[in-house]
């Protein structure tokens, strides 16, 4: 395959815009319904309506688990709406911590669960307007979700995760609907650190049955520290189509982004001066490209009063190429695969399912495919010779190899009373993953390799309608996570050939909760247990292979809070508080720096999971005096965040402080211009936004944004 022309930051590509979108359906067994949007986040008393961890859509608080919806009008008032970390921390039992970073992906973990991801996203399940983002062996990312097309961000957590398959911990998934109404709008934001955005949205209905929903936008951002500067040009759009029995929504999206890498610092340097860049950064040039394209389609069609089928496709490619920080005297071992990654994907898959909805009883049953395809290719980050290598440009190949990744699911789910006061729930998915690598370049030995799990993830849940205003629930499930293609490219020992004696972990999940409604007041809480086996960790690091070890029984338990309130005409109040505990019940070797060929570290039982904080509180004050106005007070505490497995680094607690507020003028029949600003870090603390787990080079620190001031202008016009 020839080479992709490598992205170097003083050449940026067209800003013509990519139009984007998803499937509407969620790749789930449960997947795809079009509930009506519920507006606001957080407000007492709304019939607010959720289609994920159901057989059929429902009411938020019918739902006998732990689900969480951010709305329009939420995500709107957080930000520019860029990263999704904007809106996230009003989630119980959710972690999306933005690296500040545009070569990283966001750092996201349920309940601890994606914690130890390094980098991309795993252990959490993403889905964008039904289409997974989450590759089948469990690797994802979210840089291509365009929010301002969604109507809303439902989060998942516990037992009924497991029901949407490999590597689900919990679920997050963003839904757009259709467009009931015509509605055109210009944005522009600007914000400090060089923030830039110029954003177009159309939504309207072409026809009776047919309607469209399109975004494009542009961003630029220089970043606070050095050498961090990003440029993203990404769009979505949704077309829908429903005629009598049938229903029929296009989705296509693309996404452009290149972006300098600062990289982390360590603790020293932090200290010293967290807006400063390592000069490992500047030196080596480090910088990454990603580019994307995807299209989906849905077809729903009802066979019958209560009995719809559904069939959803997905296709589309990613292109990534990545600078690292190596020297060219580590990249002279032989086994090195060089400093820079560049790898073409394709993806794709298939759900198909069939609905019934009687009078005791709702079941839904279906399989699904998805499959990747990755042709990877790994080059020397220098050209010139090694004695005095020239860094940032494309040298000799050291890494030329195919990776497959393929799971095939089938899944049932059934819901029904038992009297008006109780209701069951009862699943499971059963699948394969298949897992293989094709190496071509063998001067450094043949790294080829397969690997092939299989598993069965089980789910039943019970809800009873105490009172009128109390809902109890309780649900239990088994889970399984595989090893990602990364984790099985080397094996500890140093020999090529997949790691095959690296096990899939496995979890046993109990959850028990109760939502409370009365009034002006909305409580939801959950309390957790999760047992795990043969969790992943890291075993060595040594001639730029690192490898993964099985590391014995961890244990997650914990507890979440959700409150709403208001107190009085005019006033809404919000707070989200999570207390987790997170632990290994094994002790285990780590390695304790670089070059390490064996793990050579006691880590004893009881240490904390690496990537996890022990409480993390989010809580807001809004005045609203009327429907064109509010102003808004958030405060955020998170406790220390342990980066290590060893326990012997983890970022300070912090305690942040923002200031919000929004008005909208109108200015002729139907034309209206929104004016939204907002103060983060208000009293401009020091603070690490997220860490690097079980850095090699022991930079495990990304500074979070200083003291940052954002005004967004949305110019509207319905018609």
């Amino acid at each position: 395959m020839p080479h992709r022309r490598p992205y170097h930051p003083s050449s940026y590509p067209s800003r013509e815009a990519w139009l984007a979108a998803g499937v509407v359906a969620l790749c789930a067994p449960h997947a795809g319904a079009q509930a009506p949007h519920a507006g606001a986040q957080g407000v007492p008393g709304e019939q607010q309506v959720v289609v994920t961890g159901s057989v059929v859509e429902r009411l938020q608080r019918d739902a006998p688990y732990a689900i969480s919806l951010v709305g329009a009008e939420a995500l709107r008032g957080a930000g520019p709406m860029v990263n999704l970390s904007e809106a996230m921390a009003r989630v119980p039992g959710l972690v999306v911590a933005n690296r500040n970073n545009y070569a990283q992906d966001l750092q996201i973990s349920a309940r601890g669960y994606g914690a130890r991801a390094g980098f991309g996203v795993r252990g959490v399940r993403l889905v964008v307007d039904g289409i997974p983002a989450t590759m089948p062996d469990g690797q994802g990312q979210v840089s291509h979700a365009v929010l301002a097309n969604a109507d809303r961000v439902e989060v998942l957590r516990g037992p009924y995760s497991v029901l949407y398959g490999n590597s689900s911990g919990g679920v997050i998934a963003l839904v757009s609907g259709p467009a009931r109404a015509g509605r055109a709008e210009v944005a522009a934001d600007a914000g400090s650190f060089g923030l830039g955005q110029l954003r177009l949205s159309l939504a309207t209905p072409l026809s009776p049955t047919l309607d469209v929903r399109a975004t494009v936008s542009t961003l630029e951002w220089e970043g606070f520290r050095p050498h961090a500067s990003a440029h993203k040009t990404s769009g979505a759009v949704r077309l829908g189509w429903r005629d009598g029995d049938d229903q029929v929504v296009l989705h296509v999206n693309g996404l452009d982004q290149p972006a300098e890498d600062p990289l982390g610092l360590t603790r020293a340097q932090f200290d010293a001066d967290e807006r400063q860049t390592t000069s490992q950064a500047t030196q080596f040039d480090t910088r990454k490209t990603t580019r994307q394209q995807q299209v989906g389609v849905q077809w729903k069609h009802r066979i019958g009063p209560g009995v719809e089928t559904a069939l959803m496709a997905y296709a589309g490619t990613r292109d990534v190429t990545q600078w690292l920080a190596i020297t060219a005297a580590t990249q002279a071992v032989p086994r090195h695969g060089g400093g820079v990654i560049d790898f073409a994907r394709g993806y794709g898959g298939l759900d198909a399912r069939i609905t019934w909805r009687g009078d005791a009883i709702d079941l839904v049953a279906g399989v699904a495919h998805d499959r990747q395809q990755d042709d990877r290719q790994g080059y020397l980050n220098y050209t010139g010779p090694a004695t005095s290598p020239v860094y940032g440009g494309l040298g000799a190949l050291r890494r030329d190899e195919t990776n497959r990744a393929r799971s095939t699911d089938a899944y049932v789910q059934a819901e029904g009373r038992v009297g008006d006061a109780l209701a069951w729930s009862a699943g499971v998915r059963g699948g394969r993953v298949s897992l293989q690598s094709a190496d071509r370049y063998l001067a450094n030995g043949d790294d080829s390799g397969a690997r092939r799990d299989a598993y069965v993830n089980p789910v039943l849940g019970l809800r009873w309608d105490a009172t009128r205003a109390l809902t109890l629930h309780a649900s239990a499930a088994r889970g399984f996570e595989s090893p990602t293609l990364g984790e099985l490219a080397y094996r500890p020992d140093g020999s090529g050939g997949f790691n095959t004696a690296l096990k899939a972990q496995k979890s046993r999940q109990l959850e028990a909760g109760a939502k409370w409604r009365v009034g002006a007041l909305a409580v939801d809480a959950a309390v957790f247990r999760i047992g795990t086996v043969d969790e992943i960790g890291v075993a060595t690091n040594s001639g730029g292979r690192q490898s993964f070890q099985n590391i014995g029984r961890t244990q997650r338990r914990g507890g979440e809070l959700q409150l709403t309130w208001q107190p009085q005409r005019g006033w809404r109040g919000l707070v989200a508080a999570t207390w987790l505990d997170a632990t290994t019940r094994d002790g285990f070797l780590t390695c304790a720096g670089i070059p390490c060929t064996a793990p050579d570290l006691p880590v004893p039982a009881g240490s904390r999971i690496a990537g996890t904080q022990r409480t993390n509180l989010y809580g807001e004050l809004a005045w609203v005096p009327h429907a064109n106005a509010d102003i808004g007070i958030e405060v955020r505490h998170t406790s220390p965040l342990v980066a290590n497995d060893a326990n012997t680094e983890a970022a300070p607690a912090t305690t942040l402080l923002a200031l919000r507020a929004r008005h909208r003028h109108t200015l002729a029949p139907g034309l209206t211009l929104d004016v939204l600003a907002r103060l983060d870090n208000a009293t401009g603390r020091r603070w690490v936004g997220s860490v690097i787990v079980n850095d090699a080079n022991g930079r495990y620190y990304e500074p979070g944004t200083p003291r940052a001031v954002w005004l967004g202008l949305r110019l509207a016009q319905a018609f």
